[in-house]
């Protein structure tokens, strides 16, 4: 596939596939999601506006979080942020490093992959596990849907069976959220 700008057709799936990641994404960085949303637009903007050429499916996204993450740093940096806020010296350092870059990418991207995955299950069962993401304990999930706890078990572990294969390598990751208890 060669170098191209997107068609607007593409440009749309891309900002609505990506457009509520990036979000939270720069959530990271600003900590106010509708200034979040107002960066990431800003970005979209300037790619539909420039015509930004792309070589694949993978540029974009780099291209994209790259972009965002700047115009986060550009945010927290500009005299209108620190009238109104603070953010420590080395909290600015932290940010601006790779690893907390690479760290935020690969934990919106991962929350995508999973809400995503979550989503095909079964309504019951798909709510049992985005409480049990949320942090409640199964005794807590069960009270609050009025289940019994054996139920909670038996529709986590069908989740869990239904979710590996759609997740693949990632699996480790939800294993990990979920806390597997047995």
């Amino acid at each position: 596939m060669g170098v191209q700008s997107l068609s607007l057709k593409e440009y749309k799936n891309v900002f609505n596939t990506l457009y509520p990641t990036l979000c939270l994404f720069s959530n990271k960085y600003v900590e106010n999601l509708e200034v979040s949303k107002d960066i990431v637009q800003e970005v979209f903007i300037k790619v539909w506006e420039d015509k930004i050429d792309f070589h694949n499916d993978s540029t974009i996204k780099s291209y994209l979080y790259t972009a965002v993450k700047n115009r986060s740093l550009d945010y927290l940096k500009s005299k209108h942020y620190k009238v109104t806020e603070s953010i420590g010296k080395t909290d600015f350092a932290q940010m601006e490093t790779d690893p907390f870059f690479l760290r935020e990418v690969v934990i919106s991207e991962t929350s995508l992959l999973i809400e995503k995955a979550v989503n095909t299950l079964p309504a019951k069962c798909a709510q049992i596990i985005k409480l049990s993401i949320k942090g409640l304990s199964n005794t807590e999930i069960s009270e609050e849907l009025g289940v019994s706890l054996n139920t909670i078990k038996t529709q986590k572990k069908i989740a869990y069976k239904r979710l590996k294969p759609l997740l693949k390598d990632s699996f480790f990751i939800i294993a990990f959220i979920f806390e597997i208890r047995n």
